[in-house]
C-alpha cells in the first residue's frame, strides 16, 4: 500500500494549532469538560474514571446509545472507533480489495479518496454541481455505477459545500447501490449541525447494506475526544472489528465515559441546541462579511456545519494566498486546491463572535494586496 499525502490533513495539523485565527475549522468551537458534565457531580464524578483500557470495540452502554441513532440497531451493528476518520479507514480497510471500483462524491473530505487509491482500487467520481446548489449530478452517478461497483461513498451533509442531499438525491444513491449489490457508505459526521431546518435524515435502513459513519467531533463541539463509530450490518462491523485490533485497539477510557454522558438523550438535545445557536449567530457575520465584497465572492448557503465553500474571483491559486495568509497574517483556511476545486476557499464560521471578525479581517489584507495586483 502506497499512500499519498493527505494535503487537507497535513496542512491543518501542521499549522493550525500555531496560527492565532484558524478559520480552517469546520466545526463549531469546542466545548469545554466542565460544559459537558453539565455539574460539579458529574465532573466529580469524571475525575474519579480508572484509567485502564476500556472494551475495545466500545462499552457496551456507548455501543448500546449510538444504535439507538439508528432505527432498528443493536449493538452489534456498532464498533466505536477513534474519532470518524478511523471509522473511514477501517470501512476502507475491510470492504475495499485492490481493483475494486469506488464510485464518489466530489468534491468530498479527501479521506477516503486516498485511501482507496493507496489500497490499488479505482476511483469513479460523480460531482456536486454548484450550479445545482450543490446537489449531485445524478446522471453522472448512474454512469459511473456498474456491475464492477465495489462501494458508493457520499458525505451527507457534504464537507466542504455544507449541502445537503435533497430526498431524491438520497433515493437515487441508494437506488445506484442496490442495482449492482454495492455496499453504500454515508459519512454523516455534520448531522446534527444544520443551521436551519431538520435533522439531515441517515441513510442507515434505507438499503441492507448501507454503512453509516459519524462521530462526536463537529455536530458535538467535543473534537478531542476522538470518538467516532462505525453503524453498519454485523458482518461488516465485525471484520471492521478484527482490523481494529491491528490499528488504535481500543477507544480511550476517558473519552467512552464522557461520549457516554455526551449521547444520553437529554444532553444529547442540550449540545445540539448550542451548536445551532453558534451557527444561527455566527453565519449573519459570516455572509455580511461576503456582502460586503461585491463581486469578489460567490456562495451558495451551506445547510449544514461551520463551513461556506467560497469561490472567489481573483487570478490567485488557492494555496499560495492560502499560504501568504498564514505566513503573514497568522490565519489558517482550507484552500479549494485541497479538495480538487482550485478558485474556492472553505471559511469555519462557528469560531467565538469578536475571533471570527478578526480573522475575516485579516483575509480582507491579503485579499486586498492580490486584488491591487
Amino acid at each position: 500500500m502506497k499512500l499519498e499525502p493527505f494535503a487537507m490533513e497535513r496542512w491543518q495539523s501542521t499549522y493550525e494549532n500555531l496560527v492565532e485565527y484558524n478559520l480552517s475549522e469546520s466545526g463549531v468551537h469546542p466545548m469545554t469538560a466542565r460544559e459537558l458534565a453539565g455539574s460539579a457531580e458529574a465532573a466529580e464524578r469524571l475525575l474519579s474514571v480508572e484509567l485502564g483500557y476500556s472494551q475495545s470495540n466500545g462499552t457496551p452502554e456507548l455501543r448500546r446509545l449510538v444504535a439507538a441513532l439508528y432505527a432498528g440497531a443493536r449493538e452489534e451493528n456498532v464498533i466505536i472507533c477513534n474519532g470518524s476518520a478511523e471509522a473511514l479507514f477501517l470501512t476502507i480497510w475491510s470492504l475495499v480489495e485492490p481493483g475494486d471500483d469506488v464510485v464518489m462524491m466530489l468534491p468530498n473530505y479527501m479521506q477516503i479518496h486516498g485511501i482507496t487509491r493507496g489500497w490499488g482500487a479505482n476511483i469513479r467520481p460523480f460531482h456536486l454541481r454548484e450550479e445545482l446548489a450543490w446537489q449531485p449530478d445524478l446522471d453522472e452517478l448512474r454512469r459511473a455505477v456498474t456491475p464492477r461497483t465495489k462501494l458508493i461513498a457520499v458525505c451527507n451533509p457534504n464537507n466542504p459545500t455544507g449541502a445537503v442531499m435533497a430526498p431524491e438525491a438520497m433515493d437515487a444513491v441508494v437506488a445506484a447501490a442496490r442495482s449492482v449489490g454495492a455496499y453504500l457508505l454515508s459519512d454523516e459526521v455534520y448531522q446534527g449541525a444544520e443551521r436551519e431546518g431538520a435533522v439531515t435524515p441517515t441513510l442507515w435502513g434505507r438499503y441492507e447494506k448501507a454503512i453509516v459513519t459519524n462521530g462526536l467531533s463537529k455536530a458535538y463541539g467535543l473534537p478531542g475526544l476522538r470518538i467516532g463509530w462505525i453503524a453498519g450490518p454485523t458482518e461488516m462491523v465485525a471484520r471492521a472489528w478484527m482490523h481494529h485490533d491491528y490499528t488504535t485497539i481500543a477507544p480511550g477510557t476517558l473519552s467512552d465515559v464522557m461520549a457516554r454522558l455526551a449521547l444520553q438523550p437529554a444532553t444529547r438535545e442540550r449540545i445540539r441546541a448550542r451548536t445551532r445557536n453558534i451557527l444561527q449567530k455566527n453565519y449573519p457575520i459570516f455572509e455580511g462579511w461576503i456582502e460586503e465584497h461585491g463581486e469578489m465572492f460567490s456562495l451558495v448557503p451551506p445547510r449544514a456545519g461551520a463551513i461556506g465553500y467560497l469561490k472567489y474571483h481573483l487570478n490567485a491559486n488557492s494555496s499560495e494566498w492560502a499560504e501568504r495568509l498564514r505566513a503573514e497574517k497568522s490565519v489558517l483556511i482550507g484552500p479549494g486546491d485541497q479538495f480538487g476545486m482550485d478558485n474556492f476557499m472553505r471559511i469555519g464560521y462557528g469560531a467565538p463572535e469578536a475571533y471570527l471578525k478578526t480573522g475575516l479581517n485579516r483575509v480582507d489584507e491579503i485579499l486586498r494586496s492580490i486584488a491591487r495586483k
